[in-house]
């Protein structure tokens, strides 16, 4: 794939980049290696001071890196500046607490001293998607970072001025030169990175088969790794819960990031108690969207990112509706310029079809029927996918059972999932493994290093 910011509400080429040589890969590989040996020196107050710095620029030019990513992804105007904010929060968070997720840990074992060290592993390859070019990024540099490692971000072909903006931010904030550098190149390269030495272990966020391949990269030299791939969320309902709020989240929750969302609520569980009303008010809102510019403040869904992703969706819809599945509405893409879909709905889905098995990446909700909360739980689970759950519920022994029996890395209970810097964040089953946030997060990418002293 071309490198290049291709606005997808217009389809307009904004700006094209050359990839990165082979040579210059090697270059940026040697200044990584030498600013790890520099950077895991330094004191935490150091990091943080500069972490501190990063959120600062963060927050001054939140309105430009919301531009960038509008432009290259489609982002309505309004998630994006809250995603650089967010990104700032997140540095604010690690900048604050890094030196406490990571002090030694006294271990009594009899031994005159016996204790845990953290300590960074090195450079580090991040393979990030364009769905959340900035936050998807700093939920990794943060930590990383303020762990005393050093980054090589591999971002989406089709958000390169987001990644070079994240690159100038890190240099502006005082890290040293390679302490995090952008590689602008296509996913050919990535199995060469991965292969040298001097990287230490790897970070993805993408597709199954992307996980798969980088997986099997770092599998085939012992290096750690950490995938959070897809989900197909479900979102249940039971008839204890508040309809008209779990309706009007249920929305937001379909329609995030323009339904491009890994954590995006996909399928739509509801007792057939009240399936006929929560179908009839959530229809209504999702035909009531304002679809259209995302530069517009007052748009609610804009476009999808590129031509391929609506040619997909469409084609995914159509074989669902082939297997049995009605429409409810939408079901097609918007003639209009642009990569947009209409907001649909689909009820009646077939065990067989791709809305019952597959993630839908776009704002396409499926509605599926259920008698209790035992079948409830039987249709959340039967997907490979184990990504995150929200359910709705005021019953004290349905909250018990969801929270037990719910196949993912994370359940939220009467609020849609969402990701916060002071919780992980992570999946099981074909969602992947391994977490971001939280102080499991910054974890991942250190060496557990036992101390005993006798």
């Amino acid at each position: 794939m071309a490198i290049a910011s291709i606005n997808p509400a217009t389809g307009e080429v904004i700006k094209t980049f050359e990839p990165l040589s082979a040579a210059q890969i090697e270059q940026k590989l040697q200044l990584a290696a030498s600013a790890y040996r520099s950077h895991r020196r330094t004191s935490f107050a150091d990091r943080a001071s500069r972490m501190i710095r990063a959120a600062e620029i963060l927050e001054k030019e939140k309105d430009e890196c919301a531009r960038l990513m509008t432009l290259e992804m489609g982002k309505p105007i309004k998630a994006a500046v809250a995603e650089a904010l967010k990104c700032a929060t997140g540095c604010r968070y690690y900048a604050e607490n890094a030196e406490r997720f990571l002090a030694d840990e006294v271990v009594e074992t009899g031994a005159k001293r016996s204790f845990i060290r953290y300590l960074p592993i090195g450079p580090i390859l991040a393979v990030m998607p364009w769905n959340f070019p900035f936050w998807q990024v700093f939920r990794f540099v943060a930590p990383a970072l303020m762990a005393g490692n050093v980054g090589l971000l591999k971002h989406a072909s089709n958000v390169p001025q987001c990644a070079l903006k994240i690159e100038e931010i890190i240099r502006r904030a005082g890290f040293a030169e390679g302490v995090f550098q952008t590689l602008l190149i296509g996913s050919g390269p990535v199995d060469g990175i991965l292969d040298d030495p001097r990287v230490a272990a790897a970070t993805l966020t993408g597709s199954e088969q992307a996980g798969i391949q980088v997986g099997v990269s770092a599998a085939k030299r012992i290096k750690k790794v950490v995938l959070e791939l897809g989900g197909s969320d479900p979102f249940i309902v039971m008839p204890s819960a508040d309809l008209d709020a779990a309706v009007a989240t249920a929305v937001d929750a379909r329609i995030q990031n323009n339904g491009q969302s890994c954590i995006a609520a996909k399928r739509f569980i509801v007792s057939e108690k009240i399936a006929d009303e929560f179908e009839r008010k959530f229809v209504s809102r999702m035909q009531g969207l304002r679809v259209g510019d995302p530069f517009d403040e007052n748009t609610q869904l804009g476009p999808l990112a590129n031509a391929d992703a609506v040619t997909s969706l469409d084609a995914d819809v159509k074989k669902t509706v082939a297997a049995g599945a009605r429409v409810l509405t939408g079901g097609e893409p918007l003639k209009r310029p642009g990569h947009f879909y209409a907001p649909t709905v689909l009820a009646d889905i077939p065990k067989d079809s791709p809305a019952y098995k597959e993630e839908f990446f776009g704002p396409v909700a499926s509605i599926f029927r259920v008698k209790d909360i035992d079948q409830a739980i039987q249709v959340a689970n039967d997907v490979r996918f184990g990504l995150g759950a929200s359910a709705w519920t005021n019953d004290p022994a349905e909250t018990e059972k969801f929270i037990n029996e719910l196949e993912a890395g994370m359940v939220f209970l009467n609020k849609m999932v969402a990701s916060d810097p002071r919780i992980p964040f992570g999946g099981v089953k074909q969602s992947g493994h391994g977490r971001e946030l939280g102080v499991h997060g910054i974890h991942e990418f250190v060496n557990i290093k036992t101390v005993w002293i006798q």
